[in-house]
């Protein structure tokens, strides 16, 4: 085969690269133990502001502070998203990324993929959410990616520590929770 052609553009050799990307992710995901979700997500409800309480160390998300994310929801049930951080302080240079996200399990719209750019998605599973919208436990099923979110920058420390206790149940590990700081 000549790796050389190209379909629309991209280079076989790159398409069979991305499709052996796709074929290990999907290989990798089914080997996690499995990871419950909430049983029912509105999303209208779901949509709006949450501000980033704690969160696993992440590449995307390095030196971020007053971490927000705001949802909106589309006529399609697609989800527009927008993530804020502040650089290197809470009073730091603004960085913003866009995604949009997808329900991937209509039954309970828990489990969703979000691309942030193509070929590329994640998964962004919602473990628990408050009974009013108040709060959200979400994760994926690596367990390398958590974050505990909240309507408002504090969160009540019952309801931290019980989203703590149920991400460590889930075999999360709490101990390289980042707690976000939204204040100076």
């Amino acid at each position: 085969m000549n790796m050389n052609k190209t379909v629309a553009g991209v280079s076989v050799g790159a398409l069979a690269g991305l499709a052996l990307v796709a074929y290990v992710r999907r290989k990798e995901e089914n080997n996690y133990p499995t990871l419950p979700v909430a049983r029912y997500v509105d999303l209208t409800k779901y949509a709006g502001d949450w501000y980033e309480i704690a969160r696993m160390p992440a590449r995307f998300e390095k030196e971020c502070y007053a971490s927000k994310a705001h949802y909106t929801l589309n006529e399609d049930g697609t989800v527009n998203v927008l993530n804020t951080c502040h650089k290197k302080g809470v009073q730091g240079k603004v960085k913003k990324a866009t995604a949009k996200a997808y329900v991937v399990d209509p039954v309970s719209n828990a489990k969703l993929k979000v691309q942030f750019f193509w070929p590329f998605s994640g998964d962004y599973w919602i473990m628990d959410v408050g009974d009013q919208y108040e709060y959200a436990l979400v994760g994926e099923p690596s367990r390398k990616y958590l974050w505990i979110l909240s309507r408002t920058p504090q969160l009540d420390n019952t309801i931290l520590d019980s989203l703590l206790d149920k991400a460590k149940k889930q075999g999360f590990d709490i101990s390289k929770l980042i707690h976000t700081k939204h204040f100076d």
